[in-house]
């Protein structure tokens, strides 16, 4: 019989002694303690999702993929580099429960290891934890509209389950649309029907 391989010890950062660029971040790589985001420079670290969490992203993710126009992909919980300070200087990347994307994009992600750019991003989508209310509802909101990213939902799975969709309306940021539940419909920016209710499993 054949021992199998012991795990090795969950990989430990140092803490940084300055403010971090993008480019430092991305060299961090992964954590096994939970995922992390960088804001102003400082990584926040958060605690890995419920189970309960990462399946109405990926319900969301299944309903979704039958409905996108070719040019569109959608990919779960990856780093997007929001490009809210000049290069070399203290960044942001923040890392959406989903996100929707053009397929060009895939590939320059894919090839380099690295991550999408929010001018890759058509839509951001957040998962409501607990833990997340107001930085999904305030905080994301406020820096995925200054990063230009074109749409942002929220999505709240407090019984019933709503989402919010809000859009770029200018220099005002994002214009956020009336709490919908039970069945989301749009047709930007694209045609969607979203069966809210069968994201709890």
């Amino acid at each position: 019989m054949t021992a199998l391989p012991q795990p090795g010890p969950a990989r430990r950062w140092e803490i940084p002694d300055h403010l971090l660029t993008i480019e430092e971040y991305a060299a961090l790589g992964e954590t096994e303690t939970g995922f992390t985001e960088l804001v102003e420079g400082r990584v926040v670290m958060s605690p890995s999702p419920s189970r309960r969490h990462n399946k109405a992203a990926y319900l969301l993710g299944r309903q979704l993929e039958s409905q996108l126009p070719p040019e569109l992909d959608f990919t779960l919980d990856i780093d997007v580099d929001l490009g809210l300070a000049p290069r070399g200087e203290a960044g942001f990347s923040r890392r959406p429960d989903l996100l929707i994307a053009y397929r060009e994009a895939n590939a320059r992600v894919d090839d380099e290891d690295g991550m999408y750019r929010a001018g890759d991003v058509l839509v951001a989508v957040e998962v409501v934890s607990p833990g997340s209310k107001r930085t999904d509802y305030q905080v994301k909101h406020d820096e995925y509209a200054d990063a230009g990213i074109p749409h942002y939902w929220i999505v709240d799975l407090t019984e019933p389950v709503s989402l919010v969709a809000c859009h770029q309306a200018g220099e005002f940021g994002y214009m956020d649309a009336a709490a919908v539940t039970g069945t989301f419909t749009t047709d930007v920016p694209f045609p969607v029907e979203i069966d809210l209710d069968a994201l709890l499993d």
